[in-house]
């Protein structure tokens, strides 16, 4: 019976659709808790919202860091109080058609930096979403971008050396560097993701912190 099987195929894709919003919203909590517990300097809720071997890529080159090594470096700042407040103003979900993998971009606001750029992928887990990777990123407007390119080449042509990766110092006021190593298989998104759009408002998140991040 045709009108069955139209039936049926209604019936799959509203399923479909309703697991996937609810996934979208349980990964944008995970995203949400990262970002407070940063602002806090609680270790364990920050923690918390990374997979094991999480791998984060902070705006320095060199900084690399992943799994224990990313968990030592935030334990020695955020046991002296020191956090960092990024505030999402607009966030970008994919969820994979197995729907086993996320992946995401976002818009930042810091005191510091200003506008950023967070973008990464989440994982299933039987705990929840969890962050495989995180990189931050500082977007630079085509009209700068030559010379900011030729400011970053001029001192590494004269002292003739590269800094290895992993080995940059992050400071609080910039976002957590990321480990050495290999970076997880981050496959491209596959056949007809579906995604959404969280868009936050400049003044409609604003997380109790030690820093207070302006719009």
């Amino acid at each position: 019976m045709p009108s069955l099987r139209y039936f049926l195929a209604a019936c799959c894709m509203i399923v479909t659709a309703t697991a996937q919003g609810d996934d979208i919203a349980l990964v944008n909590k995970t995203l949400d808790n990262f970002h407070q517990a940063a602002s806090r300097a609680d270790s364990v809720a920050y923690f918390e919202a990374m997979a094991d071997n999480v791998v984060f890529l902070g705006t320095d080159g060199s900084e690399r860091w992943q799994g224990q090594e990313f968990r030592d470096f935030v334990t020695r700042h955020f046991s002296a109080g020191q956090g960092w407040t990024y505030t999402p103003l607009q966030r970008d979900i994919i969820i994979s058609p197995s729907g086993d993998t996320a992946w995401f971009d976002e818009s930042l606001d810091n005191e510091g930096l200003g506008n950023c750029r967070g973008s990464g992928v989440l994982v299933r887990s039987a705990a929840g979403w969890k962050i495989a990777q995180y990189n931050l990123s500082v977007p630079i407007p085509n009209d700068m971008v030559y010379q900011v390119a030729a400011d970053i080449a001029a001192p590494a042509s004269v002292a003739g050396d590269v800094t290895a990766p992993g080995t940059g110092a992050m400071t609080a006021v910039a976002a957590p560097p990321e480990t050495p190593g290999t970076s997880p298989d981050a496959a491209e998104p596959d056949a007809s993701p579906q995604g959404t759009t969280t868009d936050y408002g400049c003044s409609g998140r604003r997380f109790k912190t030690n820093r207070k991040a302006g719009c």
